[in-house]
């Protein structure tokens, strides 16, 4: 059985995908296992606002440093740009129910029947989580549909939980 490549990915130019290569690099893409997350702030009034995201990574133990990517589309983007300061909970195994409503749009209501905490720095950290790190943002890249969010770590915790991993499309443990 032949396998689907990306044709003529060394003669394309770095501009927009077709859907075909678009598609597969979501598969290919899917095969690699991630983490999830929630990554929230608290807006100027007090309400909370976060999404679901997987793209999250440490970049540097001194200083403490880490990075979200977030799509420029989503209406948490320019929420998160303006407050400056965040917190991303890394899920346990048993929140997917969580993950998914913090990925389902509308933007209101996420926070519904989720119990949370305000952190020292002033952002959302939701309960029972594997663990969390409070951030203030140090600068935005752009990167294609997405911006990498660069921040300063401030605070931290491990519960010690399994953490919620995604895979292929679907959400699962370690099974360790």
């Amino acid at each position: 059985m032949a396998r689907p490549t990306w044709a003529g990915a060394a003669n394309s130019s770095m501009g927009a995908m077709d859907q075909k290569n678009s598609e597969l690099f979501r598969h290919v893409m899917s095969r690699f296992p991630t983490g999830v997350t929630v990554v929230a702030t608290l807006l100027p009034d007090g309400t909370p606002r976060g999404l679901t995201v997987n793209a999250f990574t440490s970049v540097s133990l001194d200083p403490p440093l880490v990075l979200v990517c977030i799509d420029k589309s989503a209406v948490s983007h320019g929420q998160l740009r303006e407050v400056g300061r965040f917190a991303v909970t890394v899920l346990s195994v048993d929140q997917a129910a969580i993950a998914r409503q913090f990925a389902s749009r509308p933007h209101d209501g996420r926070f519904d029947s989720v119990t949370w905490r305000t952190s020292e720095g002033g952002s959302p950290i939701l309960d029972e989580g594997a663990a969390w790190v409070d951030c203030v943002l140090d600068r935005v890249i752009e990167a294609g549909d997405h911006s990498i969010f660069l921040a300063r770590v401030i605070g931290a915790e491990s519960s010690g939980q399994e953490p919620l991993l995604f895979h292929a499309g679907a959400f699962g443990g370690t099974g360790a």
